[in-house]
């Protein structure tokens, strides 16, 4: 690696800066919803649990726990997506390897989103049970 050109490579700072920081991280956001079906899958999720939980009236540490679940579950998968281009940048071919971190990022995903439900099981279960008797 040519240490050189990270030397001579200057940080801007600024405003302007910031927000080109939040312009990227839009973009990001937008190629993800654009071209990640699980994504759009998890907003309806996101979308079903909110209105579910203001039905319920969850109280705070409800909320507390659905919020954070449903803010790792999209970290979770952006860091996936992430990893799938980079590996595709730097693995145009089918590899093993390729195919390992692929693998084992989308599972990192799935782990996280089958805590979230069971999570979300012990939080409305009760609620849906006290509505029948």
């Amino acid at each position: 690696m040519n240490l050189g050109l990270l030397k001579n490579k200057r940080k801007q700072y600024g405003f302007k800066r910031f927000l080109n920081s939040f312009k990227y991280a839009f973009n990001g956001f937008k190629y993800a919803y654009q071209n990640e079906q699980n994504l759009v899958i998890h907003i309806c999720v996101t979308i079903v649990t909110v209105i579910t939980g203001l039905i319920f009236k969850l109280n705070n540490i409800e909320w507390l726990f659905i919020l954070i679940m449903i803010g790792l579950v999209f970290c979770a998968e952006l860091i996936n997506t992430s990893i799938e281009a980079v590996v595709d940048l730097v693995s145009p071919e089918k590899h093993p390897l390729a195919k390992i971190a692929k693998d084992t990022a989308s599972a990192a995903v799935l782990s996280l989103c089958v805590v979230a439900f069971i999570g979300g099981l012990c939080i409305f279960i009760p609620k849906i049970w006290g509505l029948f008797f």
